[in-house]
């Protein structure tokens, strides 16, 4: 993969006040477009960690480092942290490029749709 097409990732993890992970979720999937409307962005996900109750993993791909930087000090992305404030406890950011991107058998076959839960 060339340096120009790498895709540049950031991966935040989240800890949730204890008791508020269900209006979290539902809060980040109602706020989600603020990000996905960025023309800059790729995809996102969000994703609870098995084990340690309460983490949460928000990885999203970006087509490179200064579009996310021109979202990340924008006013719609304060507007989306302010929303999700108030159910994180602490959080941490790592930001890296993608170096290779290697595709499973599993994405030419069917799959059942993926719901919270």
């Amino acid at each position: 993969m060339a340096d120009e097409t790498r895709i540049f990732r950031v991966m935040l993890r989240m800890n949730i006040k204890p008791g508020m992970e269900r209006e979290f979720e539902e809060t980040w999937h109602s706020v989600g477009h603020a990000i996905t409307e960025d023309p800059a962005n790729i995809r996102q996900w969000l994703s609870r960690e098995d084990g340690e109750e309460g983490v949460y993993h928000v990885v999203s791909d970006w087509v490179d480092e200064p579009g996310f930087r021109l979202f990340e000090r924008s006013d719609k992305h304060l507007e989306h942290r302010t929303k999700l404030h108030p159910y994180r406890s602490s959080a941490t950011m790592a930001t890296m490029q993608v170096v290779f991107e290697m595709t499973g058998k599993a994405t030419a076959e069917p799959r059942p749709s993926v719901t919270a839960g």
